[in-house]
């Protein structure tokens, strides 16, 4: 099955709280100098962590190599006109692609041409969305060459690579939030002879929406209220030999919850940490799918884990 690319934190001399919690494949922390002009807002480590992507507010995405404590600058990729709030690194099978979105109400696909020569192979159309592009997530691979694109304008676009055509096609979810959509996130493909489309969607009315596509349709299947401010992010747990589909979200309510979907319908709803008065900006699952980070307002990241009795708890590092 598909592994996650796995998440990273850096710092650009400057305290960055939106920033996503890094993999929990090691417990040590590492700080470098990004060379950023702005805020870093996201930091991506590829499928084989060998590689880092930032993004920032100076509009602008680097590239670094990255082995042990070392890390490399390697290219600066410029296109944007905004700033750039999230980078996503495709699976590898598809070769050596980065999307990215940002204010400027795009998206850009990168391409690593030649050794540290990145192209933009795909920009979204200027009508695809009319407001900053907060989220992007590569679909599990497989289902394909998918993007999940999530924008203040309240819809949801899905990207789609059709390769007998060479071209992208956008689909648009119906509905999503109204006021603004803030993350979206992919479920584990699940059944190789059968895999299957489900997404999970955050927005700022206070809800997070599960998604399926089936014969080529999405439609909604849940709205799931719970948080009482802006839902901030939203992850979808891996599914490495789980018999059940569960999901995290966190809000700026600084609240941390986890649901589970029911085998008759419905999803449980379960508090993880209330943080309050501190919002809750990102959470980030382990490879694994058992331990959640969660990374809040004052920019520390904790670590939570479910006991048998199905308490969550703090790990200590």
């Amino acid at each position: 099955g598909g592994r996650q690319a796995r998440r990273a934190l850096c710092r650009a001399g400057c305290a960055c709280p939106p920033l996503r919690p890094a993999g929990m494949a090691a417990m040590a922390a590492t700080s470098f100098e990004s060379g950023h002009d702005g805020m870093v807002h996201d930091a991506q480590l590829d499928y084989y962590g060998r590689r880092l992507a930032t993004c920032s507010s100076d509009k602008t995405i680097k590239v670094f190599d990255v082995v042990n404590d070392q890390h490399v600058h390697l290219a600066d990729l410029r296109g944007h006109e905004g700033p750039v709030w999230q980078v996503a690194w495709a699976h590898p099978k598809f070769g050596s692609l980065l999307a990215s979105c940002a204010f400027d109400h795009r998206v850009i696909v990168w391409k690593e041409t030649m050794e540290n020569q990145w192209s933009q192979v795909y920009v979204t159309p200027a009508t695809l969305h009319t407001a900053s592009i907060n989220s992007v997530a590569w679909a599990p691979h497989e289902l394909g060459l998918i993007l999940a694109v999530g924008s203040s304008d309240g819809t949801v676009s899905i990207l789609e690579y059709a390769s007998a055509a060479g071209a992208w096609n956008a689909t648009k979810l119906p509905g999503t939030h109204p006021i603004g959509v803030t993350s979206v996130s992919w479920a584990p493909a699940g059944n190789a002879s059968t895999p299957c489309k489900r997404l999970v969607t955050a927005g700022c009315d206070n809800t997070i929406k599960i998604w399926r596509c089936s014969d080529g349709v999405w439609a909604e299947q849940e709205t799931l209220p719970g948080h009482t401010d802006w839902v901030r992010d939203v992850s979808w747990a891996p599914g490495l030999g789980a018999a059940r589909s569960t999901v995290a979200s966190c809000g700026q309510d600084g609240q941390v919850f986890v649901w589970t979907e029911k085998p008759a319908g419905g999803w449980d709803r379960k508090l993880v940490h209330d943080f309050r008065p501190s919002p809750v900006w990102r959470i980030s699952w382990s490879q694994m799918g058992n331990i959640l980070a969660a990374t809040d307002g004052t920019g520390s990241v904790t670590l939570w884990k479910e006991t048998l009795d199905g308490v969550w708890q703090q790990v200590s590092h």
